[in-house]
């Protein structure tokens, strides 16, 4: 049986973890330096290749340096190039693969949302960009890019932005497009109440069942959409809160990451904050709710139901990972962050929080790994992947 490694990036540096999934337990291997900071990885779905989207940039940020970069997986987890890093055009928030293995699909959101494709060659290799519609509407804030199980149409979820002191409510959608021969066309949005007051993050499909489960960054809210022929419908079957506490929205709750999980029948969302404040011996946590939200989902009809919020026992978490067996769920927090403590201030260190899944899907904390983010570094992406 092929090895389970554990990627974690932070900044440029994308080391390598063994993963022991009997154990519990993550064991540092190696690691590599990445052309600029990693932005976000997608396993080849039928090949041993990582794909990697970095840049000089960030969030809000211009970057000068983004590449689109192939690795071969080792059976000991070790990356390979697959040839030469690929340019892109702008900073890369998130990136995908289709199911067939055709193409690498990038979302931008810097400036004017905007996607970029490439082909895919037999091998793995990346290969020519795939020109796209000028005039095509990819979002106001692009915050992730899936492809239907299908494979035919790809999906961009556009989060919006929060209204300004001196700048309304930027709606957010979903938007759906003929993903062809790679060229994007426009076949459908969906943005109930207009888009006001929905800020759709990350989305993931559920492996049999024409649904879609959608964690809102903006309410703290989770979603559940039904679809036909890679359409949706036009409001959520399902709505539910993600927050153990729904009416503390802080300045930095946020809805996160969500993965349904591969038996279909449990999806889990992340909710992450590191809302802060000063004292006199510096910046500390001011309170708010890190932990996966856990829910049971209904074999007939798809509906969530809560099960259990467990504590990440970290700060932000950006990025978690159920392993390929659904044995384990590892969430990545993205930086360090002090707090109050019975003698003063103590440091929480970014993290790794490794947790059980039990058959019933709810989680049990089994040990957390600290990762060293020093300065500005982050922890900003991490992913669980099958060598074979």
């Amino acid at each position: 049986m092929s090895g389970t490694y554990l990627y974690s990036a932070v900044d440029e540096v994308l080391s390598c973890w063994a993963v022991d999934v009997d154990g519990a337990a993550l064991a540092k291997r190696s690691s590599i330096t990445l052309p600029a900071k990693v932005q976000y990885a997608w396993r080849h779905p039928l090949l041993p290749v990582l794909y990697i989207s970095t840049s000089s940039g960030g969030p809000r940020v211009a970057s000068d340096r983004n590449h689109l970069s192939a690795f071969r997986i080792g059976a000991d987890g070790t990356l390979e190039a697959l040839g030469e890093p690929v340019a892109l055009r702008k900073r890369a928030v998130h990136m995908c693969v289709d199911a067939n293995g055709r193409f690498a699909i990038n979302a931008h959101n810097f400036g004017k949302g905007d996607l970029s494709v490439h082909r895919l060659d037999t091998d793995g290799r990346v290969l020519d960009e795939i020109p796209q519609d000028a005039e095509a509407d990819f979002g106001i804030y692009p915050h992730q890019v899936m492809v239907f199980p299908s494979g035919r149409t790809v999906l961009i979820v556009d989060r919006g932005n929060h209204a300004q002191a001196n700048k309304p409510e930027d709606p957010g959608a979903l938007r759906a497009f003929d993903l062809g021969n790679g060229a994007a066309k426009p076949v459908q949005v969906v943005a109930p109440s207009g888009g006001f007051g929905f800020g759709p993050r990350h989305v993931d499909f559920h492996p049999s069942m024409p649904w879609l489960y959608a964690a809102d960054e903006r309410t703290s809210r989770l979603y559940m959409f039904r679809h036909e022929n890679d359409r949706l419908e036009g409001a959520p079957a399902f709505t539910r809160d993600m927050l153990r506490e729904p009416g503390k929205l802080l300045p930095r709750q946020l809805g996160g990451a969500i993965h349904v999980h591969p038996n279909g029948k449990f999806v889990y969302a992340a909710n992450r904050c590191d809302q802060s404040v000063e004292t006199q011996q510096g910046k500390v946590f001011a309170g708010g709710e890190n932990s996966i939200a856990v829910y049971a989902i209904d074999a007939r009809t798809g509906e969530p139901t809560l099960l259990q919020h467990a504590d990440t026992q970290s700060f932000h978490v950006r990025t978690f990972s159920i392993d390929p067996t659904g044995r384990l769920l590892v969430a990545a927090s993205i930086k360090a962050l002090n707090r109050r403590a019975a003698n003063g201030i103590e440091a929480v260190p970014a993290a790794l929080s490794v947790f059980r899944i039990r058959d019933n899907g709810r989680l049990d904390f089994v040990r957390k790994t600290d990762v060293e983010t020093s300065g500005s570094s982050m922890q900003y992406w991490m992913g669980m992947v099958s060598a074979g």
